[in-house]
């Protein structure tokens, strides 16, 4: 099971590299910065799933998007490293995985609320049948569930600690 766990979160942290740089950050940058193709894909991705976080950003969301590209960009280089080598070799990536989790956990809880209990029926934009609205939660919750369950493994996770000489006599 440690296995399956440690590839689904390596995959989640290799994945999310391109996805912060290209497209979340296309919430808080110029789309001068972006080149078109990306910047279709992510018209594609709001028009498609009626996301009205990135067809038109709160300033609240905003903030997690700063966070996301200053703060969790580089954990996510880190963590791939610590992944890649793996979790009993790369210890010290322990604490700062518990924190990013929680912090994570945290901030996709209002985006699914968000979208969950906004009444869209009268906005210009946004999920209008629950259908499109169960898509779009969807969508964002990986992004709840591997952290959590990123955070409890991480919590649970047990080292094997040297034995001292006295216990050894």
């Amino acid at each position: 099971m440690s296995k399956i766990l440690n590839a689904i979160f390596l995959i989640y942290f290799i994945t999310h590299i391109p996805a912060t740089m290209l497209l979340d950050s296309q919430a808080i940058l110029p789309s001068s910065y972006y080149p078109q193709a990306v910047k279709d894909a992510i018209q594609y991705h709001i028009k498609e799933f009626k996301d009205p976080l990135m067809n038109n950003p709160p300033f609240w969301f905003k903030s997690f998007i700063v966070v996301e590209c200053l703060f969790q960009l580089p954990y996510f280089f880190v963590a791939t490293y610590a992944f890649m080598t793996g979790i009993k070799k790369a210890k010290w990536i322990r604490i700062p995985t518990i924190i990013y989790a929680a912090h994570v956990s945290t901030t996709v809880i209002p985006i699914i609320a968000h979208v969950a209990l906004t009444d869209f029926s009268n906005a210009s934009f946004g999920p209008k049948t629950d259908r499109e609205r169960y898509t779009l939660i969807a969508i964002y919750m990986p992004y709840l569930l591997i952290p959590i369950m990123l955070l409890f493994y991480m919590i649970g996770l047990q080292f094997d600690e040297p034995k001292s000489k006295s216990k050894q006599q």
